[in-house]
C-alpha cells in the first residue's frame, strides 16, 4: 500500500486569519517502507514572517522571497501525492493549511477521509504520555540529533520512522509474496499423519529415583540463594 508522510511549515497557526504555508515535505512509503521518493518545496507567502514562527523553522522572508508561490507548484504536489492516504502529526493542522492553499488556487481540497493522524494513533498506543514528535522519537530510540529547527522534509523523515513504530514496528515491511512465499510457508507447517493412533500423554512427574538424585544434587550447592 502506498502512503505519503508529510509535514508543513507555516507563518502561524491559523490559515483563516491569513497565515500561509511556506514549506512542505512529503515522503513516499510502500508497505511501510520508504522508497526514496520525496517532494519538497518552499513557498513565497507574499506576507511578513512573524518572529515567533521564524524562531521555530528558521525561514525568513528574505530566504523565501525568491521562492515560487504555492500555485506554481500545486500541480507537481498533487501529482506526487496522487490518491494515497496522507499521514501527518496533528494532521488536522497540516490539512487545514494544505486545503486552504489549494482552494485559493481554485483546486479541490484533499478529502479528510484520506487523513491519518499520528497524534491520534499515539494517543491510543500510549495514553497519558507525551505525544510530540520529539517525545515519540525519544520513546522509540529514533535519532533526531541533527534536528536543531523544525523543517518539513526532516520532520517527515522522522515521522515516517515513528509511524512505522506506531503501526507495528519495523518488521511490518518484511513481507513475502508469490510462489516462493507459499512454498516457504508450506514447508514450515508440519505434516500430521492421521493414519497413526494418538499416543497417551507422557507422565511428567519425577519418580522416586529422580527425586532422590535431585535432592543429592542440591546438597552439593553451598549457600544456596533460597536459604538466604
Amino acid at each position: 500500500m502506498r502512503e505519503i508522510i508529510f509535514d508543513t511549515e507555516t507563518t502561524g497557526l491559523d490559515p483563516k486569519t491569513g497565515d500561509r504555508l511556506v514549506e512542505i515535505g512529503c515522503i513516499e512509503m510502500v508497505n511501510r517502507v520508504t522508497t526514496g521518493a520525496t517532494f519538497h518545496a518552499y513557498f513565497n507567502p507574499d506576507r511578513d514572517m512573524p518572529a515567533a514562527a521564524e524562531a521555530v523553522h528558521g525561514l525568513s522572508i528574505t530566504f523565501l522571497s525568491d521562492k515560487p508561490r504555492f500555485h506554481e507548484r500545486a500541480a507537481d504536489l498533487l501529482e506526487f501525492i496522487g490518491d494515497s492516504p496522507l499521514v501527518a502529526h496533528n494532521a488536522g493542522f497540516d490539512f487545514g493549511f494544505l486545503n486552504t492553499e489549494l482552494e485559493m488556487c481554485g483546486l479541490d481540497a484533499v478529502c479528510r477521509s484520506r487523513m491519518i493522524d499520528t497524534v491520534a494513533l499515539a494517543r491510543v498506543r500510549h495514553p497519558g504520555a507525551k505525544l510530540s514528535l520529539d517525545a515519540l522519537c525519544t520513546r522509540y530510540g529514533i535519532d533526531r540529533s541533527h534536528r536543531t529547527l523544525h523543517g518539513a522534509l526532516l520532520d517527515a523523515e522522522l515521522l515516517a520512522q515513528v509511524y512505522v513504530e506506531l503501526t507495528g514496528g519495523r518488521q511490518i515491511g518484511l513481507e513475502l509474496a508469490g510462489e516462493a512465499a507459499d512454498t516457504l510457508v508450506a514447508a514450515s507447517v508440519p505434516l500430521v499423519r492421521r493414519d497413526r493412533p494418538l499416543l497417551p500423554a507422557r507422565p511428567h512427574a519425577p519418580n522416586d529415583t529422580e527425586r532422590a538424585a535431585h535432592a543429592a544434587f542440591l546438597e552439593t550447592i553451598k549457600a544456596p540463594l533460597w536459604q538466604s
